[in-house]
């Protein structure tokens, strides 16, 4: 696109004028922002329509990631990085006096997701695209994201997250190729010849139009790169269901309702299900993608001419966790009503094309829905997962005669109630779980008559993240330090990182990353600084808890270990401590109160400890409101230590723990997911790891034994920061703000075990703190943990996804 930044300024500059008609000191810096990705978009347009011709003249073998979420941050860094112009335009705006880094913050996060689900779908994106495989991600175009968050008071409050007001340069809008999705109406049987006939009548009709986004891979020294796509749905009305409203007596009025309960399909992601409009609200989201996306899938293939006893060969259809499971009905209704296919071909056809990702143990988190919402929602496909309920359960039946008690816990359809999971696993060729420890406990535990029922099915692909984003895109000095040294080839093979092992005590390669660590450090202090108008102390050690609020994930026990730092500060005034600072970002769900009175703990703590002048100067607590991809791009290369801390058994993988491994943070953990295999790798020497393992945790879940208020009673240090939470003090005005939280712990026995886990806890803040006064052992130890880091890259995992489930090989352009 440009040979050099002067030709880029010149482009640029002709973009100006003819696309705003302003010269170019006139320009906003959103007037940038606004030319500079529609010049990249455009131009990516050829590479797009060059990757999608070749990919139907070659008919290669397509993946379909079919998710709830995909949480892909800001695209125009991202987008020059993988097309290789990311320093020739930043040198080339540089000299026009614009501020690369300035325009980027132009763009917003775009709401398509919330944790570390979407997150992963979005990493896993970029290495498809990168790798050169056919995969492409298929979603909702959610026009609110989950929410935007403000602290008012130090508690949470929920606004509109309005990511669409400026619009989103990268999307294209295709209504050419919309789709029509049913809901409810009436089934219909006939019988001809024998066989039996299903169609629907008196539905309510919806239009899925879809924005496709182009995911850039990385271009490298590829003379073209691979540009895959992202198919967000929208839902709108049909107008000639106003037309058949207005024939059956309706009036004006009824049509704005059914409009507005179209739009409310893709309104924003996560409705409120504590009550049955909310939940039927996200069932219909589920049904509008799966139904959107395969009907969208089927019209590619049916290009193809081929029959669909094919279609395995050709399409591989992934489900990232329980939220598009419909896909699997829904495929055998297409197949059997409109292809003509008996069952037991459909059925072949349809598990040999899905495959299912399972991403928690958690039980709220195994999704159930009522069987007769199902049923009132989409009768035809209600009436699908009946019929292989009951052909599951009569296999069942004849494998395990004499064991009702197994049929009725694996049962899809059972006491009213659709399992999503177990409908899933039947009716899928391949299950995976996303970290050895959590395949483990699926197989051994909480799927395990799943796993003795289908043993080959079960499989383990650890996560893992997109280097590009994480370490080139938010770390770029760390990058040339590693290039400098090892050569560029560690980016196009990340486990080839370990190279700079030869350098963990080179003490020139330490102080250049030590330099690079504290320009973060600063970096991060100037943005709190500069939005909440507190000094942060860059020599302090930064110890970082950024994800998702949820108990399991204990920030509580964080914010609990840093009030007991704050009384062991207040009673031994001269206590030698290394200066403490420690960072949270997280948001609850809005209806999650045990959450959101956490999220005002910390920030009462935060309030206390930072305007206490007998420990500022030691310790200071920062909760960072409206966390998300870009507040983690700035937060994660600063973070000198890595809060992992979940209750064992609980945490699936994570990756969160593998972004802050590959910026050089240590890690202060429990056995818990992926940190299981980071120990692995890295040992005592290079983690700090604490508390009970995940074989204990389920012993006390399965036998008891575990008494919270024994230890509360016995160590004095839990019992004076529990009691802070209901007397009135430095934390507490009253006895009831907080008393939730103290009675989750007394009353309810601590169901996260962090009584038992904080005296381990805290002796590792004891080890962290010894092994951080010597720089050098401390250098080295972040050093090893960035070697390391390349096997959690995204690409390791999609090339074991690729080869082992979808049967994929990358396509040679």
């Amino acid at each position: 696109m440009f040979k050099n930044k002067e030709e880029f300024k010149q482009i640029f500059q002709n973009n100006v004028v003819s696309k705003l008609g302003k010269p170019l000191d006139e320009v906003s810096n959103e007037d940038v922002y606004t030319i500079l990705s529609r010049m990249l978009r455009e131009f990516a347009g050829r590479e797009w329509a060059a990757t999608n011709r070749e990919l139907r003249q070659d008919q290669e073998k397509q993946v379909y990631y079919l998710s709830l979420e995909f949480l892909i941050g800001r695209l125009l860094g991202n987008n020059l990085l993988n097309m290789g112009m990311l320093k020739t335009v930043k040198e080339g705006l540089e000299d026009l006096g614009i501020s690369l880094g300035d325009i980027e913050e132009e763009e917003a996060d775009a709401g398509l997701g919330n944790g570390g689900l979407g997150r992963l779908a979005a990493c896993f994106l970029d290495s498809l695209a990168s790798l050169g495989y056919a995969g492409h991600g298929c979603g909702i175009r959610y026009q609110y994201g989950l929410f935007e968050q403000k602290i008012v008071d130090g508690n949470q409050v929920e606004l509109p997250d309005d990511w669409l007001q400026k619009g989103f340069e990268w999307e294209v809008r295709r209504a050419d190729r919309k789709v029509e999705v049913r809901f409810g109406g009436q089934v219909e049987t006939r019988e001809e010849d024998g066989e039996l006939y299903f169609s629907t009548r008196d539905y309510e009709a919806v239009w899925a139009v879809p924005y496709d986004v182009p995911v850039i891979g990385y271009k490298g020294s590829n003379p073209d790169y691979h540009i895959n796509t992202l198919r967000l749905w929208s839902a709108e009305p049909v107008r000639e269901m106003a037309n058949r409203n207005m024939a059956n007596g309706g009036n004006y009025y009824n049509y704005l309702n059914y409009n507005r309960s179209v739009e409310s399909i893709s309104e924003f992601l996560y409705p409120d299900d504590s009550h049955y409009e909310g939940r039927l609200l996200r069932l219909k989201q589920q049904y509008f993608l799966c139904s959107a996306g395969l009907q969208s899938i089927l019209r590619t293939y049916d290009k193809l001419n081929l029959s669909y006893d094919h279609l395995p060969d050709q399409i591989a259809i992934h489900i990232n966790d329980t939220h598009p499971t419909l896909v699997i009905p829904e495929l055998m209704r297409i197949l059997m009503d409109e292809k003509g296919y008996g069952w037991d071909a459909a059925w072949d056809i349809t598990c040999r094309t899905v495959s299912y990702t399972n991403h928690t143990i958690l039980s709220e988190a195994l999704e159930r829905w009522p069987a007769q919402m199902i049923r009132e929602l989409m009768p035809r496909v209600y009436m699908i997962i009946e019929e292989i309920n009951t052909r599951f359960c009569k296999m069942l039946m004849d494998k395990y005669p004499d064991d009702p008690d197994r049929v009725a816990h694996m049962a899809i359809v059972y006491d009213d109630q659709v399992k999503m999971a177990h409908l899933a696993i039947a009716g899928s060729h391949s299950i995976n779980g996303v970290a050895a420890l959590h395949t483990d406990i699926l197989k051994e535990r909480e799927m395990r008559n799943f796993y003795e029922l289908y043993p080959q099915r079960f499989n383990n692909k650890t996560n893992g993240i997109t280097h590009r984003r994480w370490l080139m895109h938010a770390n770029p000095e760390l990058c040339d330090l590693i290039s400098d040294s090892i050569g560029s080839r560690w980016i196009t093979h990340p486990q080839e990182l370990v190279g700079i092992l030869k350098y963990s005590e080179d003490a020139g390669f330490q102080e250049k990353a030590a330099a690079i660590k504290q320009h973060n450090k600063q970096r991060l202090a100037s943005y709190i600084e500069q939005k909440y108008g507190t000094v942060v102390n860059t020599e302090s050690i930064f110890d970082v808890q950024v994800k998702r609020l949820h108990a399991y994930k204990r920030q509580f026990l964080n914010i609990l270990h840093v009030m007991y730092l704050y009384n062991q500060l207040k009673s031994m005034p001269s206590h030698d401590m290394v200066p403490r600072t420690f960072i949270f970002g997280a948001k609850a769900a809005p209806g999650y109160y045990l959450a959101k009175s956490t999220i005002k703990l910390i920030n009462t703590v935060a309030n206390v400890v930072n305007n206490d002048p007998d420990v500022k100067d030691k310790l200071n607590v920062f909760f960072l409101e409206n966390y998300s991809v870009s507040l983690a791009e700035k937060i994660i290369p600063a973070a000198d230590v890595s809060e992992q801390i979940s209750t064992a058994s609980k945490e699936a993988s994570g990756t969160g723990n593998m972004k802050l491994m590959m910026n050089g943070a240590l890690t202060i953990g429990t056995m818990d997911g992926a940190n299981v295999e980071m120990y692995e790798m890295l040992g005592d020497a290079n983690m700090f790891i604490f508390g009970l393992t995940a074989d204990q945790v389920m012993n006390y879940y399965q036998h008891g034994g575990y008494n919270a208020r024994d230890i509360y009673n016995s160590d004095p240090r839990i019992k004076e920061v529990v009691d802070q939470l209901v007397t009135p003090g430095p934390f507490a005005q009253n006895s009831y703000e907080f008393d939730s939280l103290y009675r989750s712990l007394l009353d309810g026995n601590d169901e996260y075990f962090m009584l038992k886990d904080f005296d381990s806890y805290a002796e590792s803040h004891v080890q962290i703190e010894a092994a951080y006064r010597n720089q050098k052992d401390w250098l080295k130890r972040s050093i090893h943990n960035i070697a390391h880091s390349g096997k959690f890259s995204s690409d390791r995992t999609i090339g074991q996804y690729a080869s082992e489930i979808w049967k994929i090989h990358p396509v040679n352009k």
